[in-house]
């Protein structure tokens, strides 16, 4: 093909691309126009529902139009309504983002009617390529795909933009409100405040770790006792040690162990962070990058599973892979092809394309071998056949205790991929041998729940109402976490979870150190401005918009019903604000009022009121919320103008718990209660 500005040209096809979203939603001064050069964020034009919603041209970081954006689209544009082009095909990416970022440039672009098809590619490959080529659908047949994706951007919008303004202007520092980064956000706030406020408690164990033979036998009793209780623990490890401990069973059984599934996103993510530290946003932009390469097919995959359709691909990449000296061999197995279990795309794999490793970063080789070593595990022609044990140690009728070893006979896959033995290595002790114990209290403290790191949050987010307490097999916990997917309950897709993940960094809402998240005063400050004004975006709320939206994609309800949905619920969190008849305009270091002590200005502070004269050693300040009740702005100029307010209600006694009303006053220089 011949390369043009913007696009390539030959043997009848044009092929011109659109570098991300070169539009975005306008906004809210494109539906309530200002005659502010600058607009500032006001209450007057809140809250915003377009009735038809507006893309533009995106913008720069200075709100004007990107130039680089406008140039592409007129090509674009041009492309489109050149009189020899009579069919255009989307070959956006392969997901509801890559539907309407392509369908949004064609419906700016075309002036008059053309054919529209689709092409759907699993990985960019030559051969997939050709192939997909040959069974170009109609675009029409991805409408409820396209539906679904307006659907997510519009409500996105309307809950972003409305409640964004709302909650900054009400603060008075920026706050990013959204159905996403705030359930991500309020998970690491909830379990850091969980570790913050824990107080250890001391308990006792009873733990035996006499030698027999000459090997340390560690039996550790179900039996715990709490700190007041030492006497009976006591008394229990006497009755244990005067009892004979002897080997009671002895299972030994030889066993096949499988390897891991086919990576998806998010496991991949989790393997990487775990062994790398490898942040989510690193990960992903490598493996776009191996994908766009045509190494490695559609990143953001949320299955572990390929489709059966697909088994002609994989003997091929079969092939390509046995040529590097790997034992493969193709076998069907509903371990591998479910076809139950793919929503959108199978699971991770590499391609029939093989890269130069000497080409590859260090980085690209980390994430590239990851999905090759899995990929060898499963399709490995050599079973991992393992030596299992387990010996019953009986004390008395008191007490069994398992004691479990595994010892891997044929090491089969795990030659090519991770895997970490759990079980013990475990003495040779036969049936009807004594053990010798020395059972004794030995003093625990109970641990804090521990700090999210990027395998658990992830884990968190595909499943967030999963009950951790529940023992569940392996079986039941995936089925679950699908089930969970399929219904649109999880926090985020993989298409999208990283993308937030990175802007709540960026925000410094959390910090990422190694590969663990924490909260940080910004995201504390989120939490709880927002707990304040009730907006309750939690992770029922996230998950029931995610379930509205499976329901537009199954066609089971419209874009318009969700939009609908989500105005309701904004309606709702403003009428309560214009019951209450507060105004809060403005910004932190809006002046507010004089101070009634020094007579220099009080200004809005991120917690509340304060004399700019602090630096004269002036004292006075307000926070924003006084026994539970935001102090608007309004209030605030009334009391500092007036010296006291109107009676007010919703104020609650820290003492007793109970709300009571009041009016706020000046009094020597500190705000009161008057009753």
């Amino acid at each position: 093909m011949t390369k043009h500005d913007g696009y390539f040209e030959g043997g009848g096809y044009i092929i011109t691309w659109a570098f991300g979203h070169l539009f975005s939603l306008a906004d809210v001064e494109a539906y309530c126009p200002s005659s502010e050069e600058k607009p500032r964020w006001t209450m007057d034009n809140l809250p915003c529902f377009p009735e038809t919603f507006k893309f533009e041209i995106k913008k720069d970081s200075s709100k004007k139009t990107d130039s680089g954006a406008q140039k592409q689209f007129e090509i674009i544009k041009t492309l489109c309504n050149r009189n020899d082009v009579d069919t255009i095909i989307n070959a956006g990416d392969a997901d509801r983002e890559g539907e309407i970022i392509v369908r949004t440039c064609i419906d700016k672009a075309l002036d008059g009617k053309k054919a529209l098809k689709r092409i759907w590619l699993p990985d960019q490959t030559p051969q997939t390529v050709q192939e997909a080529m040959k069974s170009l659908k109609d675009e029409r047949e991805y409408d409820n795909l396209a539906n679904e994706g307006y659907a997510r951007t519009y409500t996105d919008w309307l809950y972003g933009v409305n409640l964004t303004r709302y909650a900054t202007l009400r603060a008075g520092t920026l706050l990013r409100v959204g159905r996403v980064i705030v359930p991500i956000v309020k998970a690491i706030y909830d379990r850091d405040m969980a570790i913050r406020n824990f107080v250890p408690d001391i308990y006792y164990a009873l733990v035996s770790k006499a030698e027999t033979r000459g090997e340390e036998i560690e039996l550790i009793s179900k039996n715990k006792y709490n700190k007041n209780e030492i006497n009976k623990a006591k008394e229990l490890c006497e009755k244990y040690n005067a009892a004979q401990a002897v080997v009671t069973a002895k299972k030994k059984k030889k066993d096949k162990l499988n390897p891991g599934k086919l990576y998806s996103l998010t496991k991949l993510q989790n393997y990487l962070g775990k062994r790398y530290k490898m942040s989510m946003a690193e990960s992903l932009e490598i493996l776009q990058g191996l994908y766009e390469k045509g190494y490695v097919t559609y990143p953001r995959t949320n299955s572990e599973y390929l489709a059966s359709a697909e088994q002609g691909k994989i003997k091929t990449i079969l092939k390509s892979v046995k040529e590097l000296g790997y034992p493969v061999e193709f076998r069907f197995d509903k371990k591998i092809f479910d076809d139950s279990k793919i929503e959108s795309h199978s699971a991770l794999t590499p391609t029939y394309k093989i890269p130069d490793k000497t080409k590859l970063t260090e980085n690209e080789m980390k994430v590239y071998s990851a999905i090759m070593r899995r990929f060898v595990a499963v399709f490995c022609s050599e079973e991992c056949i393992t030596e299992k044990t387990e010996i019953t140690v009986s004390v008395g009728d008191l007490e069994q205790f398992s004691l479990k070893g595994t010892v891997i006979v044929q090491p089969g896959w795990t030659a090519y991929d991770t895997y970490t033995r759990k079980d013990k290595i475990l003495p040779a002790l036969e049936k009807g041998d004594l053990v010798n114990i020395d059972f004794k209290p030995v003093e625990k403290e109970t641990t804090p729940p521990r700090h999210y790191t990027i395998e658990t949050l992830n884990n968190y987010l595909k499943n967030p109402f999963k009950d951790e307490k529940a023992q569940l097999s392996e079986q039941e916990d995936e089925e679950a976490e699908y089930r969970a997917m399929f219904e649109g309950l999880e926090l985020g897709t993989e298409a999208t979870r990283t993308g937030i993940i990175d802007n709540a960094r960026k925000s410094e809402y959390i910090l990422l150190k190694k590969d663990t998240y924490t909260i940080l005063p910004a995201g504390e400050n989120l939490i709880k401005s927002l707990s304040r004004m009730n907006i309750s975006m939690d992770k029922f709320k996230t998950s029931q918009m995610g379930v509205a939206l499976k329901k537009v994609f199954r066609g089971e309800s419209t874009t318009a019903d969700a939009v609908e949905m989500v105005k309701g619920e904004i309606s709702a969190i403003f009428a309560e604000a214009m019951q209450k008849g507060d105004s809060f305009d403005g910004f932190v270091g809006d002046v507010i009022g004089k101070c009634p002590v020094c007579g220099a200005d009080v200004t809005r502070t991120r917690f509340g009121y304060g004399c700019s004269g602090y630096r004269e050693g002036c004292k006075f300040s307000s926070g924003n919320v006084i026994c539970g009740k935001v102090i608007s702005v309004d209030t605030m100029k009334k009391l500092l103008q007036t010296g006291t307010t109107d009676l007010m209600s919703g104020f609650v006694s820290k003492r007793t718990g109970k709300e009571f009303s009041a009016k706020l006053a000046l009094e020597a220089g500190k705000v009161v209660f008057r009753f």
